[in-house]
């Protein structure tokens, strides 16, 4: 079986090709291919996309595992992402590519063991999985070839991968059951809800404590009761 990982995005586009042979899981190929910033984000897009489908017609892989946003407080970043993920996934489809999809944590937690691990922890892992003489660079690079993993290792494990209720940009179908994805999306939201209640109660109790030692301030000598 042969993974195509994508780790998506308009200035650049991490890729990165492994093959699952048995037990083995060897590297392939893996880069980054860039677009420029002065060029129309049209322009971008169209060039990812042939890139894209050039990588699918040399490769021949027999899934494509790519990155998706979970939690970008940067609206503009998440539009870029999901520009890119837009022209990706249609390229997937074009030629009749099965998609698995995963947030940056789940592809962590998947190879590293930790969801917040670092760029050079993941690196070393991607490395060590796929026997690679030093880790791979770039980051964009070694994140591609990191889902990749994760997509190959779940296949063989006959996971069934389906979008959660709450990813609504998600290539796959909704699975109605309540998933990993689901629960770190509420968990997310709730602590924010949470935070700003805190600050609204935090500003009330100041405002409060203001007008208390205004009202308590003594009159001034001989102006009556």
């Amino acid at each position: 079986m042969i993974v195509l990982g994508i780790d998506p995005g308009t200035a650049s586009v991490g890729y990165g090709v492994v093959e699952l042979s048995g037990a083995t899981l060897r590297e392939v190929v893996h880069g980054c291919f860039t677009t420029s910033p002065d060029e129309p984000l049209p322009s971008r897009l169209a060039a990812i996309h042939r890139f894209v489908l050039h990588l699918v017609e040399v490769h021949r892989p027999d899934l494509m595992a790519v990155e998706r946003v979970f939690f970008q407080r940067n609206a503009q970043t998440a539009l870029a992402v999901g520009h890119a993920r837009g022209v990706i996934l249609l390229a997937a489809a074009e030629h009749g590519l099965p998609v698995r999809e995963a947030t940056p944590n789940e592809v962590k937690q998947a190879v590293t063991g930790h969801g917040a691990a670092g760029k050079a922890q993941v690196q070393r892992m991607v490395a060590v999985v796929l026997d690679l003489a030093a880790p791979p660079t770039p980051d964009d690079a070694a994140d591609a070839l990191a889902i990749a993993v994760w997509a190959a290792h779940s296949e063989r494990a006959g996971e069934t991968i389906g979008a959660a209720v709450l990813d609504r940009a998600a290539a796959a179908p909704i699975d109605r059951r309540t998933s990993p994805y689901d629960r770190a999306v509420r968990d997310a939201l709730r602590g924010e809800r949470e935070a700003a209640r805190a600050a609204a109660t935090a500003a009330t109790n100041h405002g409060r404590g203001s007008a208390g030692a205004t009202s308590a301030r003594p009159r001034p000598a001989g102006t009556g009761r």
